[in-house]
């Protein structure tokens, strides 16, 4: 396992991080635990979970994930220093968190002070804006017509964005909080996000984590761009589509207790003609040069350039153990070149 400088900060990651959002409903502790032995002992250091976890979120089970990996570090106190922990604080919309409420500095510091408590420890690594407070071009929103910047006040926008940080240093100054960081956000949110920290002495976003995979793009060259050149850790999450790029959903099939069985938040947008029409033609490129297509779309995400540390998830030791072990493989230029034609096809596939 190779290891990874966290955007601009003083943090060394593995470039395979542990997601963690299945524990809690799909997973139980014992599972959870296993997963996290067996992830460590394969060098990953790097965890990352959600105050809003589990997944699809429900009242009844917001915060449990924090709280599993509070019990696993209660029970493994020596392993503490050895991770970098990440965890979110979430965005408006969701009722049983804070009542739908915006983030915001107040609802900062109460956020940090509860995941500290569920998660068992004294300070957080990377603490995370799950989600912007404006609408975001994410989780198919990025559609013509459905976000429509021109309706946004920016400057109102940039004082929230400077509440915010504000927040954020309070939780950084008290010693809760290491290094702060975005998830689902744009170009934009995270030029004025450096902007205003450089401008008012508050902390730098170190990272952004977002969806990307074979059928998800679209951050492509943009945003990682924009995170190569301002040394902004690029951190895809869902890099199998949420399990659709394992291929155990072709010719209809929704197996027992997956993800696209379950009932979703933002419903299961993935689930197109298109995508399956795509996951076909990658599963073909994957048997023609001998791998699962698990593994060709992993390594695919893995070896991108700009990739700092990919999300992956588990529900089983079986998948877990493969999705590592995709790490270590290595895509030739055949495969490269097939995996380029299937996307010239199915550029926006969902």
């Amino acid at each position: 396992m190779k290891y990874a400088k966290l955007g601009s900060s003083d943090l060394q990651v593995s470039e395979v991080c542990l997601g963690s959002m299945t524990w809690g409903q799909q997973n139980n502790q014992a599972d959870a635990d296993a997963q996290l032995d067996y992830s460590i002992e394969q060098g990953i250091n790097f965890i990352d979970t959600a105050e809003m976890y589990s997944v699809p979120p429900k009242a009844e089970t917001q915060g449990s994930t924090e709280r599993i990996i509070g019990t696993w570090l209660a029970a493994n106190p020596e392993r503490r220093k050895d991770i970098v922990l990440a965890t979110k604080i979430a965005g408006p919309g969701v009722p049983w968190v804070r009542n739908a409420g915006p983030i915001t500095r107040a609802t900062i510091n109460e956020a940090v002070d509860n995941s500290l408590q569920r998660l068992q420890t004294d300070y957080i690594d990377l603490y995370q804006l799950h989600w912007p407070n404006r609408l975001s071009p994410h989780f198919s929103k990025h559609w013509p017509g459905v976000v429509d910047p021109t309706l946004v006040d920016a400057d109102k926008e940039r004082d929230g964005l400077l509440d915010i940080l504000r927040g954020l240093d309070d939780v950084v100054k008290a010693g809760k909080v290491r290094h702060c960081g975005l998830s689902d956000d744009t170009p934009w949110g995270i030029m004025q996000y450096l902007a205003l920290a450089k401008e008012h002495d508050l902390p730098r976003m170190v990272s952004i984590q977002n969806e990307f995979s074979l059928l998800h793009i679209k951050d492509h060259p943009y945003l990682i761009e924009a995170c190569v050149f301002e040394d902004v850790a690029y951190l895809p999450w869902s890099p199998l589509a949420g399990g659709a790029l394992s291929g155990k959903y072709a010719n209809g099939a929704k197996p027992e207790g997956a993800r696209w069985t379950m009932q979703q938040r933002n419903s299961i947008f993935r689930d197109t003609a298109f995508s399956h029409d795509a996951i076909a033609a990658y599963q073909t490129v994957a048997e023609k040069h001998g791998m699962t297509v698990t593994q060709m779309s992993l390594a695919w995400v893995y070896q991108f350039a700009g990739v700092t540390s990919t999300i992956i998830g588990a529900t089983s030791m079986e998948q877990l153990k493969e999705d590592i072990g995709a790490y270590s493989m290595t895509l030739s230029e055949d495969v490269i070149k097939d995996i380029d034609a299937v996307i010239r096809r199915y550029p926006v596939p969902f």
